[in-house]
């Protein structure tokens, strides 16, 4: 499928980084195949040096002119710059996928004002340890083909599903921003366990791995978080102690309200942005 196919990505964030880490740890292309752009020489002197790619100091035309598949990997709140300055250096035969969070597929086209293939996609910081979740859509010119490619890409990360693009505000407020609220999660298991006596690296360890464990029993054995919870609980046991003063807390609750907002949030900035 990426057989004579050249990869660039505009941006060398984080989530370029983990992106070209997955490609080349799963052999969809070689480093030869990969470009990227940035205005910042240190870290496009550093992904060379690691992984051995083809880098392009401030010149995203000439990026362009040499890939098949573009990567928007920059913020959202500079996406419009980017646009203009490659708008003409863009046609129909390249496939566009952006990871600018809040811009649309539809916004995309008509910046560059061309019948384009664009897929927007929403991953998530543990891409960096290609440990990801992301969701992608593809816009209305995009084909079959150009839908599987970005799977691929995005499966070299961690795990793909394919939403609506009217999901992907509520993707944004559970998986994009989860990992945030896990890992408050863990900070909270951490303190618990450190007032209890345990010093705060074994603390610290034990609370990961249990998240870490948790997350990987739920998805390898596909049974119902409510079941696998069951397995943990006895009669009059610790676990069920425990359980009791998470609802009591509200925790379920907390949970929900914090998805809502942050999809809410999400919403109210594409609005904002006219995106």
């Amino acid at each position: 499928m990426f057989s004579g196919k050249k990869i660039g990505f505009i941006g060398a964030g984080n989530m370029a980084t983990a992106l070209i880490k997955g490609i080349l740890k799963s052999g969809l292309l070689p480093p030869d195949d990969i470009f990227t752009s940035d205005i910042n020489i240190e870290k496009l002197e550093a992904l060379k040096k690691e992984y051995g790619i083809n880098i392009i100091y401030k010149d995203n035309v000439r990026l362009v002119s040499n890939v098949d598949i573009v990567v928007l990997a920059v913020k959202p709140q500079i996406i419009d710059r980017i646009l203009k300055e490659i708008d003409h250096a863009i046609d129909e035969s390249k496939l566009i996928i952006s990871i600018a969070a809040g811009i649309s597929t539809e916004y995309i086209e008509r910046m560059i004002g061309k019948e384009l293939r664009v897929i927007r996609s929403m991953p998530n910081t543990p891409a960096l340890v290609l440990q990801g979740a992301t969701a992608i859509c593809s816009g209305v010119h995009a084909e079959e083909e150009d839908i599987k490619l970005a799977y691929e890409i995005f499966q070299a990360v961690g795990l793909v599903v394919i939403v609506d693009e009217t999901q992907l505000d509520a993707v944004t407020g559970l998986s994009g921003s989860g990992p945030a609220y896990i890992f408050m999660i863990i900070e909270a298991l951490s303190d618990a366990g450190v007032k209890m006596g345990l010093s705060r690296d074994v603390a610290l360890k034990l609370s990961a791995q249990t998240v870490l464990g948790s997350a990987k029993l739920l998805l390898e054995t596909d049974m119902h978080p409510g079941r696998l919870k069951d397995m943990v609980t006895s009669p009059g046991g610790t676990a069920i102690a425990g359980l009791h003063t998470l609802e009591q807390g509200g925790l379920r609750t907390t949970l929900i309200n914090a998805v809502e907002a942050a999809t809410n949030r999400s919403i109210e900035l594409g609005r904002k942005n006219g995106k």
